[in-house]
């Protein structure tokens, strides 16, 4: 499918968004976007698979875009469908991921910022004092701390009443030093108009900026019930600013999903955004579905 994008210039400093974005993104695009499948497990592979227990949460579904080294991260998301224990990852790259959270239905609901330590541990008090994320940045009402299970790193929520049906911005910016690299968390209250500046967070990356984007849709209250629940969210108007200073539009995605053997599952264009979506009794109805 052809690509093709039209809006006015945008400028974002590495340190903020600034207004020109906000202008930009609120003049609205006109994209055509295409979408590619690149699932881990295929159709006979599930086929074939040995008989195990029933999977205990539905199927995390992925996109991911290329696009080269940048110093800002911006990308947006509506959600259409949800349930507790959700996540919806918004701006996620190699060294963290930045997004909106359903923890309890109907309420307890937060956006949160999180960012790796070097290395493959689980273990938060296993990591070298002097090699632990760094918290540069903490913002009025924001909570931090450090988590572990799936890595270790630093963590920061903070409580925000999203709802099904509104757009909202994301937007990381990263500022390298050496062997590190800061990364600042960047949210757009649609309530005042204004920029919220959540989070930075400081970790080794070996000189490396952002880099390895993707969104997605988990499931992490895995008890067996949120299989039979649907979640469903749109993801669009996403950009990089390079490292050499231009703005890329991310116009192109792949569509993966993790081992969990589950079909129902979907991904496609909607309008201008791409969607995800997962559990219940979604059925892959695009072009793209798994072969």
């Amino acid at each position: 499918m052809g690509n093709q994008l039209e809006a006015n210039g945008t400028v974002v400093r590495a340190d903020g968004p600034s207004a020109l974005l906000m202008k930009a993104v609120e003049a609205g695009f006109l994209l055509a976007s295409a979408l590619l499948l690149a699932g881990r497990l295929s159709s006979a592979e599930l086929e074939n698979a040995p008989a195990s227990k029933p999977p205990r949460a539905a199927r995390s579904v992925h996109l991911r875009f290329k696009a080269p080294a940048a110093t800002v991260f911006y990308n947006e998301v509506t959600v259409e469908e949800s349930t507790s224990s959700t996540y919806f990852c918004v701006c996620g790259f190699n060294h963290g991921y930045f997004g909106l959270q359903e923890l309890r239905p109907g309420r307890e609901k937060v956006l949160i910022f999180s960012v790796w330590d070097p290395g493959q541990q689980d273990d938060p008090a296993s990591v070298d004092p002097a090699k632990r994320v760094e918290l540069l940045h903490q913002g009025e009402g924001v909570r931090v701390g450090r988590f572990g299970g799936e890595g270790t790193g630093g963590q920061s929520f903070l409580n925000y009443p999203w709802k099904k049906g509104e757009t909202y911005r994301f937007m990381v910016s990263a500022v390298t030093n050496g062997t590190r690299t800061s990364f600042a968390a960047w949210f757009y209250m649609n309530e005042s108009r204004e920029w919220r500046h959540l989070a930075t967070f400081r970790t080794i990356t070996g000189g490396k900026s952002l880099g390895g984007y993707y969104s997605f849709i988990e499931d992490f209250r895995r008890d067996g019930k949120s299989v039979n629940e649907r979640r469903r969210a749109r993801f669009g108007h996403g950009w990089v600013r390079t490292v050499a200073g231009s703005w890329l539009p991310l116009t192109n995605a792949t569509f993966t999903g993790d081992s969990t053997p589950l079909f129902n599952i979907d991904a496609g264009t909607s309008g201008r955004d791409f969607f995800l979506a997962t559990g219940g009794g979604i059925t892959i109805r695009s072009h793209c579905a798994p072969s």
